[in-house]
C-alpha cells in the first residue's frame, strides 16, 4: 500500500468531520443538551457489562478525577449507574441508565442537515462515487474491529481467573 493512500485519508477524514460533525448532543425525551464529550463518555459504556471509572478514564485520555467529574453529571442526569465492585468494593464499576441508551442511539456524531449540504454540492455521478468509497472503507473498518475484538477476546482467554 502506497503511503500516500493513507495520507490522503488522515487529510481528508477530519475535513469531512468537521464540516458534518455535530457539537452538542440532545437527549429526544428531555431535550437536555449534552456535550459532545459527554456524549463519547455514554457511547463507552453498556447497559449490562460494566467498566470501570479508571478503564474508562485512561482509554479516554484523561485523568481519573477529571473523569470522576464527568461521570458525576451523567449520574445527576440519569444516564449513568455507578456502584462498588463486589470483588473490590474500591472500583466504581459504570453502566448505562436505559435513559443514557436512549440519548446513545438517538445521538450521532454526524449531523444529517449538515451531510445533506455535504451531498448537494456534488453531481449525482460524485455522490454515487463517494458513498461506493465509504462504503468500501466502512466494510474494512469493520472487518478490522472484527479481528481485533477476536484477539482481545483470546487474549482474556489467557489471563488468571
Amino acid at each position: 500500500m502506497k503511503k500516500d493512500a493513507v495520507r490522503q485519508v488522515m487529510e481528508l477524514y477530519p475535513r469531512i468531520y468537521f464540516a458534518c460533525h455535530t457539537r452538542h448532543v440532545r437527549d429526544p425525551k428531555t431535550q437536555r443538551l449534552l456535550s459532545a464529550h459527554q456524549a463519547s463518555i455514554l457511547d463507552h459504556l453498556d447497559e449490562r457489562e460494566p467498566l470501570t471509572l479508571l478503564d474508562l478514564a485512561r482509554h479516554m485520555g484523561v485523568t481519573p478525577s477529571t473523569m470522576s467529574l464527568q461521570i458525576e453529571q451523567l449520574v445527576r442526569r440519569g444516564y449513568v449507574s455507578r456502584e462498588r465492585a463486589s470483588a473490590d468494593g474500591r472500583r466504581l464499576q459504570l453502566r448505562l441508565t436505559p435513559a443514557g441508551a436512549r440519548v446513545r442511539e438517538a445521538s450521532s456524531v454526524l449531523d444529517p442537515a449538515r451531510v445533506r449540504g455535504l451531498l448537494a454540492r456534488l453531481t449525482p455521478a460524485e455522490r454515487e462515487a463517494g458513498i461506493h468509497g465509504l462504503a468500501l472503507l466502512a466494510r474494512a473498518g469493520s472487518e478490522q474491529s472484527a479481528e481485533q475484538s477476536k484477539r482481545r477476546k483470546k487474549g482474556r482467554g489467557r489471563l488468571p481467573a
